[in-house]
């Protein structure tokens, strides 16, 4: 999408905002909130500080757009789209953490997730405070999808599901590769398996 308004004196006629915020993500995908300066931003998107803040407002509300941007990537559309399969749960469920291991792992320089990533930060900035609320959106998502079929079970498999993909982006985030995190997420499956039968 291109952005008509922001051409002009300082910032380059046709900018694209979509590409901004994808440029953005994979800044703060490889170096976090706190390690991508203004001066990083805008050296990346090739416009000037005020042209910047005028485009969005301030580093904090380009983050808060660039996670919006990145749940409606083709990653996290793919681990959504496992939610909403007929599958039974155990199979969606099982898909949901491995395509979570192999999207983690693959590109060497948006390793692990950026949402949870962030949310785990123990400081409260405003980038952590909008990490949370965003995961804790998807969380929300994955029980409702479990209580469907399961509610006595849901909290449990919830928290489960959760500290997996924590734990896959975290390792992914150090190193591990994809085939390694693939393998992880499925030797999960057999806890998942063991919760939704209790």
């Amino acid at each position: 999408m291109t952005d008509t308004k922001l051409s002009g004196r300082g910032r380059p006629r046709g900018f694209d905002i979509d590409e901004a915020l994808e440029t953005g993500q994979r800044l703060f995908h490889a170096h976090g909130y706190e390690g991508v300066s203004l001066a990083m931003l805008t050296e990346a998107l090739g416009i000037k500080p005020p042209s910047f803040y005028k485009a969005f407002g301030s580093k904090a509300e380009f983050f808060a757009r660039v996670l919006e941007h990145y749940g409606h990537s083709s990653s996290a559309l793919t681990l959504k789209a496992c939610l909403h399969s007929e599958h039974p749960p155990i199979q969606a469920l099982a898909a949901l953490l491995e395509n979570a291991a192999h999207i983690y792992g693959r590109d060497p320089e948006q390793r692990g997730c950026l949402v949870l990533e962030t949310a785990c930060g123990s400081d409260q900035s405003e980038s952590t405070a909008l990490a949370r609320y965003t995961a804790e959106q998807g969380q929300a998502q994955i029980r409702e999808f479990i209580a469907r079929t399961h509610p006595q079970a849901a909290d449990q498999v919830t928290d489960y599901v959760i500290s997996t993909l924590c734990g896959l982006s975290a390792s992914a985030r150090k190193g591990m590769s994809e085939a390694r995190l693939v393998q992880v997420a499925q030797a999960a499956t057999a806890g998942l398996e063991k919760l939704l039968a209790s």
